[in-house]
């Protein structure tokens, strides 16, 4: 798996800088549009929060993109974690590929 060395924007950080602050909101204003309690969107924000399928359902609702959007910006994030943290690289790496069965 080929992985880029740069670490990928998460979702805080493009909730942020690419919608929140262009947009002049506020963290309790987005909350209240999502329906969710600030502690949700601060947590989104603080990447302390993964985007689910129903969350990123909502943003995509409430900022007009997709889901997909946001859905892959987790993934990214995601991926890209697991291969630069040693523990998941050393337990990535004692994965065996299957082989045919007998027949």
């Amino acid at each position: 798996m080929l992985m880029t060395k740069r670490k990928p924007a998460n979702v805080g950080e493009i909730l942020v800088t690419e919608f929140i602050e262009p947009l002049g909101l506020t963290q309790g204003r987005l909350a209240e549009a999502m329906g969710v309690q600030r502690k949700h969107v601060n947590e989104l924000c603080n990447n302390r929060r993964a985007v689910t399928a129903a969350t990123a359902l909502i943003l995509a609702k409430v900022f007009g993109n997709s889901a997909e959007f946001w859905l892959n910006v987790q993934r990214r994030s995601d991926l890209w974690e697991a291969m630069h943290s040693p523990r998941e690289r050393e337990r990535i790496q004692r994965a065996r590929p299957l082989k045919p069965a007998a027949t």
